[in-house]
């Protein structure tokens, strides 16, 4: 079996369950309402309480990046709305990863939006087959490095596989107060049900949270954004937000602090894993 149809059958084990049950109390809360927000820049936060949903405009149209759940696609349009914005100007969409909190919604929202979705060859098998979420034709894959443009805004693609095999962190640089500042949307390195070592989740998974990492290390960030909320404590940020006042969304340093926690993470359940296979 080939790595991606390995991943396929993987993802349809650990998150089919979550989209054919009835709603978790996690899954609530993640669907939980929250007024959209101008955040800086071209950026604009059109998601959850608990999932990351960001509107990028620009003049020439505008991109949407992550979708959350399957029946969040409403929600998501409605806050596109409330900022005085269109779901048809949406031309570009994409994804940091092919789970169903942060892919679901994709299907509907592109047949609204009538947009070209972006991803990775990683988890586009993921998102074509629709095994875990409402599948959705992916239009354009995207390699590492990769660039995709509108409107004078550039981001670029960072392939962090591991949590999914194409897993995608996203960057681009925004003027804000008369300087640039570098924005990180964030995919995920958590290892979440994942197999690291014997009966792998998809071949290689391991040499991939190690690269990710590796590369994680390395990307600038002043602006930490993430498909979760909790990631970045998103409403503690916006609690603070005041007229005049510094934006709080604004903390270089607050990656790699957030990062170095994730490893730790990382190394405490490889270990466990380690631990568990040995038992056997």
């Amino acid at each position: 079996m080939s790595r991606i149809l390995f991943a396929i059958g993987a993802a349809a084990v650990l998150a089919g369950a979550a989209y054919s049950q009835p709603m978790s109390a996690r899954r609530i809360a993640w669907n939980k309402p929250f007024p959209p927000f101008h955040l800086a820049g071209p950026i604009y936060y059109v998601g959850s309480a608990g999932l990351g949903c960001y509107l990028i405009h620009t003049q020439a149209g505008d991109i949407l990046l992550d979708a959350g759940l399957p029946e969040m696609a409403p929600q998501v349009e409605a806050n596109i709305a409330k900022l005085g914005f269109r779901i048809t100007d949406v031309r570009i969409l994409l994804n940091t990863h092919a789970h169903f909190d942060h892919a679901g919604g994709l299907a509907a929202l592109k047949r609204k939006s009538g947009a070209k979705l972006y991803a990775s060859p990683g988890d586009a098998a993921l998102l074509r087959a629709g095994t875990a979420f409402p599948a959705v034709k992916v239009d354009h894959l995207i390699r590492d490095g990769e660039q995709v443009s509108l409107g004078g805004v550039t981001m670029t693609a960072h392939l962090t596989p591991g949590h999914t095999p194409g897993c995608t962190t996203w960057t681009m640089p925004i003027p804000e107060g008369g300087r640039t500042l570098n924005v990180l949307f964030f995919c995920s390195i958590s290892v979440a049900d994942n197999r690291l070592v014997g009966h792998t989740t998809y071949p290689g998974i391991l040499a991939d949270y190690e690269r990710s990492f590796a590369l994680l290390k390395t990307l600038p960030c002043d602006i930490f954004l993430a498909p979760h909320t909790e990631f970045f404590d998103m409403k503690e940020k916006v609690a603070r937000m005041k007229p005049g006042a510094p934006n709080p969304f604004i903390e270089p340093g607050e990656f790699q602090r957030f990062l170095a926690g994730a490893q730790r993470d990382f190394e405490e359940r490889l270990a466990q894993q380690k631990a568990e296979l040995s038992r056997r």
